[in-house]
C-alpha cells in the first residue's frame, strides 16, 4: 500500500513556516536590537554634545576671567605708571617753573641793571661836556698866561709853554683827584643802597616766623585717673619711662595734662609719642614702656630722614645724597641759642638764594651751601671736633662739590673768602640769626650746662646712661648691674658729685641719683 505524500508535504511546510517564523522572529530581533543600540548611541552622542557645550561653556567663563584679572592687572600696572609719569611729569613741571622764575628774576636784574647804566652814561656824557668847557677854559687861561708872562718876565715861547704846562699838569691832578673822590663817594652810596635794598627784598621774602625753642612739652591726659597708671605702683612706670627716655615727667595739680622737660627736643619729642601710644594702648607696665619706647626712636629716625628730604625739595635741592638729608633731618631736634638749626638752615638758604640771584651768581651753588652750612651741629654731640670741622669733612666724605664746601668752611670767617658765594651764605647765616626774636642766649648757656653735666657723669667706669633732670638740679645715672656693685654705686654717686663740685658752676645743689638695677630674664618655648 503506497503512503500519502501529504504528511510529508505537511511537515516540510511546518518546518519552512517554522523556520520563516525564526527567521523573522530573528530579523525583527536584530531589528529591535539595532534600534536600541542606535537610540542609545543616539543618547549618547547628545549627552556628549551636552558634556561639550557644557565644557565649552565653562572654559568660555574660565577664560572671561582670566582675561578680566589679566586686564585688572595691566589697568592696576598702567594707572601705576600713569601716577609715576604724572609725578614727574608734575617734577619737571616745577623744576621748569622754578627755572622760568629764576630766569625772570635774573631778566629783571638785568633791566634794572641796564637802567643803571644808561643813567650813568647820560651823567658821563655830561661830565665829559663839563670836561671839554674846562678844557677851552684852561687852553684860553694858558694864551692869557703865556702873554703875560712873555711881557713880563721876558721869557721865551718855550720858556713859558714848559712852565705852564707844570702848572696845568698840576691843576689837573688836583682837579682829577678830586673828581674821583667824588666818583667814588657816589658809588660807594649807590652800592649800599642797593645791597640794602636787595638784602631787605630777600629778608621780606622769607617771612620768616620769629620762634624760640622751649625746653618742655605737655601731654593732654583724657581723665586725671590716668596720672595714677603713668605712675604706677610704688612709681615704678614714671621711674620706666624717664630712665628709658631721660625725659624728666613733672605730674602736678595741672588738671588733665603731664609736663615733659629734658633740654633735648629729640628725646622730648620720643617721650611725648611714647606716652600717649601707652595712654591710647591702656597697657602701661615697665616691659611695655620699653617695648614702645624702642619702637618710637626707630619711626623717629625714619621721621628725621623724612624732614630732611621735604626742606631739601622745599629747596629744590632734590640730588642730597641720602645720609646728608637724613643728617640735616636730624636739625629739627637741635637748637642754637633758642633757635631751631633746621628753620634756620631753611631760611638761611632761602634768603642766600634771592641775593644770589638779585646780584646774578650761582643761586644753585649758594642756596645748597647756606643750606648745608650748619649740618655738623647734627653730629658735633656725637664726634670730638667742632661743627664747622664735623660738617666740612662729612660733606667731603659724600661727595659735595668743592664750591659747596668752600663756602661751607668760610661761613664763620675763619678762611679767606673762597667765592662771591661764600660771602653770601656768610651774610644770609648773620641776618637769620640778628632778626628780632632768633635766637636767646640764655637757653643755649643753660643746655651746654646740663650737657656738660651728662658729659661729666658719662665718664665714670661703669656708667651706662645719665640723665639731666629738674633743670640741672638733679641728675639720674643708670650704671651696669654686672660692673657696679651696689656698695660700689654708693661710692660712685659720691665722686660724682666730687667731680660736679670742683668743674662745674651751678646755682643752688644738684642731686646725683645712682640707680642699679639687676634683671632676670628668661624665655617660655
Amino acid at each position: 500500500m503506497s503512503s500519502s505524500p501529504f504528511p510529508y508535504l505537511l511537515d516540510l511546510i511546518v518546518s519552512v513556516g517554522g523556520s520563516l517564523a525564526v527567521f523573522f522572529w530573528w530579523v525583527a530581533n536584530k531589528r529591535r536590537i539595532a534600534a536600541e543600540t542606535v537610540g542609545r548611541a543616539e543618547q549618547q552622542a547628545a549627552q556628549l554634545v551636552r558634556d561639550a557645550d557644557r565644557e565649552i561653556e565653562t572654559r568660555k567663563k574660565e577664560a572671561a576671567l582670566e582675561a578680566k584679572e589679566t586686564a585688572h592687572v595691566l589697568l592696576v600696572e598702567a594707572e601705576k605708571q600713569a601716577r609715576e609719569r604724572r609725578l614727574e611729569a608734575q617734577r619737571a613741571e616745577q623744576s621748569l617753573a622754578d627755572k622760568a622764575q629764576a630766569l625772570t628774576e635774573r631778566l629783571h636784574a638785568i633791566e634794572r641793571l641796564e637802567s643803571d647804566l644808561k643813567r650813568r652814561e647820560g651823567g658821563l656824557t655830561e661830565r665829559d661836556a663839563l670836561v671839554k668847557k674846562a678844557e677851552a677854559k684852561y687852553e684860553a687861561l694858558v694864551a692869557d698866561q703865556q702873554r703875560e708872562l712873555q711881557r713880563v718876565a721876558s721869557l721865551t715861547a718855550d720858556e713859558a709853554r714848559e712852565w705852564l704846562l707844570k702848572q696845568l699838569e698840576a691843576d689837573a691832578r688836583r682837579d682829577a683827584a678830586n673828581l674821583v673822590k667824588r666818583l667814588e663817594a657816589e658809588a660807594r652810596e649807590a652800592a649800599g643802597a642797593r645791597a640794602r635794598q636787595i638784602v631787605t627784598q630777600a629778608i621780606q621774602r622769607s617771612a620768616a616766623e620769629h620762634a624760640i625753642e622751649t625746653t618742655v612739652s605737655v601731654v593732654d591726659l583724657p581723665s586725671d585717673d590716668m596720672k595714677g597708671r603713668i605712675i604706677g605702683r610704688e612709681g615704678r612706670n614714671i621711674r620706666a619711662l624717664e630712665q628709658a627716655t631721660g625725659v624728666e615727667l613733672i605730674i602736678d595739680d595741672t588738671p588733665g595734662a603731664i609736663i615733659l622737660s629734658s633740654f633735648d627736643p629729640f628725646r622730648r619729642e620720643v617721650a611725648r609719642q611714647s606716652i600717649e601710644r601707652l595712654i591710647a594702648d591702656g597697657r602701661i607696665h615697665p616691659a611695655r614702656i620699653e617695648e614702645v619706647v624702642e619702637k618710637v626712636k626707630a619711626e623717629m629716625e625714619e621721621s628725621v630722614k623724612k624732614e630732611g628730604e621735604a626742606a631739601a625739595f622745599e629747596l629744590g635741592l632734590f640730588d642730597l645724597h641720602p645720609e646728608i638729608a637724613r643728617t640735616m633731618g636730624r636739625l629739627k631736634f637741635r637748637t642754637s641759642y633758642g633757635q631751631n638749626v633746621l628753620d634756620h638752615s631753611r631760611e638761611v638758604a632761602f634768603v642766600a638764594g634771592v641775593m644770589a640771584r638779585e646780584v646774578g651768581l650761582d643761586a644753585g651753588v649758594t642756596t645748597r651751601a647756606a643750606f648745608l652750612h650748619d649740618i655738623g651741629k647734627a653730629i658735633d654731640r656725637d664726634l670730638g671736633g667742632s661743627h664747622l670741622e664735623l660738617g666740612v669733612e662729612f660733606l667731603k666724605k659724600h661727595g659735595e662739590s668743592r664750591a659747596v664746601i668752600d663756602a661751607v668752611a668760610a661761613h664763620h670767617m675763619d678762611i679767606d673768602w673762597p667765592s662771591l658765594e661764600a660771602m653770601l651764605v656768610q651774610a644770609a647765616d648773620a641776618i637769620s640769626a640778628a632778626r628780632p626774636g632768633a635766637r636767646r642766649d640764655i637757653l643755649e648757656s643753660y643746655v651746654k650746662r646740663l650737657e656738660k653735666l651728662e658729659d661729666l657723669a658719662d665718664s665714670f667706669k661703669g656708667v651706662s646712661k645719665a640723665f639731666a633732670l629738674q633743670a640741672g638740679r638733679e641728675i639720674r645715672i643708670l650704671v651696669e648691674a654686672e660692673h657696679v656693685t651696689d656698695e660700689e654705686a654708693v661710692w660712685l654717686s659720691k665722686d660724682i658729685a666730687r667731680r660736679i663740685e670742683t668743674e662745674l658752676e651751678y646755682p643752688g645743689q644738684i642731686k646725683v641719683t645712682v640707680i642699679r638695677e639687676t634683671r632676670a630674664v628668661e624665655y617660655a618655648r
